[in-house]
């Protein structure tokens, strides 16, 4: 056998940009290491807080995105993705720039999802913040403009926690929000089959969202381990 080099890294196929933030990031949460049944690469990616990148469209962000994306990469990655839903904006070019496949956004299950429900069954969305959520962010994932929408934004814990960057958060009062804010969804949306979590802080509560909704929930964190179960296939054993 004759060993491959290349890279600086090895095992971490999944490259994460993460945003510069001081919030808890406890289990569940896309920077908490534990999350992953597998390694992950991460970098951070200075100056792109939580309120710059959800209430303000990342402005200013683009080249260190695409400068962190392409360091992963030379690092070892084999595929980028982002722990914010809403640098959706960035797909096509963060794709360009870094040449490996790119997850820059939860919202892009949207229409798998859809895909798998029966007739007259869609997807909706919750995301952590309605009223900065656009139908830009919304094509660039390729969500259908009839989607309909939930936000945890205007609650007691969760959205203010995250966006306002605290260094501290009341764990079951964010769970609160988002099974209240999804309760709310799906009774307003009957003919919804399955509920898309935009954020990726709201991972650790998706089994919550399932039990008190009823209705199937994917999140980030399905979508990356799909994501990297492209990128290294599992070997089986030869019959």
């Amino acid at each position: 056998m004759i060993a491959m080099g290349g890279k600086a890294v090895y095992g971490a196929s999944v490259g994460i940009l993460m945003l510069e933030a001081r919030f808890p990031r406890i289990p569940g949460d896309m920077g908490n290491a534990l999350t992953w049944p597998f390694p992950v690469m991460y970098k951070v990616v200075r100056g792109a807080s939580p309120d710059l990148v959800v209430r303000n469209r990342a402005e200013g962000t683009l080249q260190t995105l695409i400068d962190a994306a392409r360091e992963l990469v030379a690092d070892g990655a084999d595929g980028i993705t982002t722990n914010c839903g809403f640098l959706s904006l960035f797909q096509a070019e963060l794709a360009q720039a870094a040449r490996v496949p790119v997850a820059a956004s939860s919202l892009m299950q949207v229409a798998m999802v859809n895909a798998t429900l029966p007739p007259g069954k869609r997807a909706g969305v919750l995301t952590i913040s309605g009223s900065t959520l656009t139908q830009d962010h919304l094509d660039k994932a390729g969500v259908p403009r009839s989607t309909p929408f939930g936000t945890t934004e205007g609650l007691r814990e969760f959205t203010r926690a995250i966006l306002d960057n605290e260094p501290t958060m009341d764990v079951d009062a964010a769970r609160a929000d988002n099974v209240e804010a999804a309760q709310a969804l799906a009774v307003k949306h009957p003919e919804m089959g399955a509920i898309v979590l935009e954020c990726t802080n709201m991972i650790p509560y998706a089994a919550d969202i399932r039990a008190a909704t009823g209705l199937p929930t994917y999140s980030m964190a399905g979508f990356v381990q799909w994501f990297q179960s492209g990128l290294t296939p599992a070997r089986y054993p030869d019959p």
